[in-house]
């Protein structure tokens, strides 16, 4: 009986150590998404990012210059994971047709081309941009080339499929979001459903509104 006192108590005082050196939540298991610094700390290290607000990050633009999406604080934003060569690419007319209607409003698109689909992104930041500005002529603000999906996935996207209300891995190129003023993403809409389409409009006209 003596014996058993003892290894009952050595194992709870074992347990209360394990706990204050983990935290509660550790010691109950969280799941990857709540712990999102320690399940993504190499890449956020390589970023210098700690946040979870869209307008701590900070994004390099696509000529490589660091631009904070505090910038863009007030506005309602629609985020897009972009390719060069992919069946989806002439939704860039629409995007542009829908940043010339509303962006005096407060509305805007950040564009951030990926090589994750398809490999329909491969060329630089240089080509990217040329392509974009000569065959499009955008004029909303167009990222760097990132990652959004895997092991590499820039802590922007880690934050939104993983973060948000709006949980999961991109599907394919031209996956959007819609981010109202006060930086809360409201909306996802799939890589198909073009940037004209009713609903898309709709959401938006509300966002701006409110």
């Amino acid at each position: 009986m003596f014996h058993l006192r003892t290894l009952i108590f050595t194992t709870f005082s074992l347990s209360l150590t394990a706990m204050a050196l983990t935290g509660p939540s550790a010691a109950l298991g969280d799941p990857p998404h709540v712990t999102l610094a320690s399940s993504s700390s190499h890449v956020l290290a390589d970023h210098n990012i700690q946040t979870t607000q869209i307008y701590d990050f900070t994004m390099n633009d696509i000529d490589g210059k660091p631009r904070t999406l505090r910038e863009f604080k007030g506005q309602v934003m629609m985020i897009v994971n972009t390719a060069s060569f992919c069946g989806n690419t002439p939704q860039y007319d629409g995007l542009q047709t829908l940043y010339e209607q509303y962006h005096d409003q407060g509305f805007t698109i950040l564009a951030f081309p990926a090589n994750d689909f398809g490999k329909q992104e491969p060329g630089d930041n240089k080509e990217i941009a040329e392509f974009c500005y000569t065959k499009y002529s955008l004029e909303f603000p167009l990222f760097s080339k990132i990652t959004v999906l895997g092991d590499q996935k820039h802590p922007l996207y880690r934050y939104l499929t993983e973060d948000t209300a709006f949980q999961g891995e991109i599907a394919w190129n031209f996956q959007k979001f819609l981010v109202n003023r006060t930086g809360q993403v409201i909306a996802r809409y799939a890589p198909k459903q073009k940037p004209l389409t009713q609903q898309i409009v709709d959401d938006i006209e509300k966002a701006l509104k409110t």
